[in-house]
């Protein structure tokens, strides 16, 4: 049998065990919006009604959320001013994306409620995934195995930096 050795992985398996706990109930993009460890955070960037932040267990390099600082489950209960916050980040995200990395495509999207597959399902947030023809090889398919070749401090220091470039114009 071979071994993968993620050891990174283990505060997600411990978070399940917290999920079901009474101690620690704060939502983790309510804890982050309070904060000002961005870069502890992996904080892409903050907007007036939105933030964007790298997703720390990514399905791919740059996989990033972009969530409204209201906490709010469903894109529903998002005003008008966050909605079109929301789009205009979503926007500028791809763009930021395809500069920095050059994907061939992305994936957008939101689970709302734990049955659509929402890990975080009181807090509504959009997934930006970049993809490239590919992606889907033999490691995930044979060995259920995803390989991310980039640290998260990598990609949110290239992140920013593109981010910066672009709006300098």
């Amino acid at each position: 049998m071979k071994v993968l050795w993620t050891p990174w992985r283990y505060e997600y398996v411990k978070s399940f065990e917290k999920e079901n706990s009474k101690e620690d109930n704060e939502c983790i993009f309510c804890k982050i919006s309070k904060e000002s460890a961005d870069d502890k955070n992996y904080v892409v960037t903050r907007r007036r009604k939105v933030f964007v932040v790298l997703n720390i267990y990514p399905y791919n390099t740059g996989h990033l959320m972009i969530v409204p600082y209201r906490h709010v489950p469903s894109i529903e209960d998002l005003t008008q001013e966050e909605l079109q916050e929301l789009a205009e980040t979503i926007k500028l995200m791809v763009h930021t994306l395809r500069k920095t990395y050059s994907p061939h495509g992305f994936n957008i999207g939101a689970n709302i409620g734990r049955d659509a597959g929402a890990g975080i399902e009181q807090h509504f947030h959009v997934h930006v995934l970049p993809r490239w023809r590919g992606d889907t090889n033999f490691m995930p398919i044979v060995a259920g195995t995803k390989v991310i070749p980039e640290t998260l401090d990598t990609t949110l220091k290239k992140i920013r930096q593109t981010l910066k470039e672009l709006e300098r114009g």
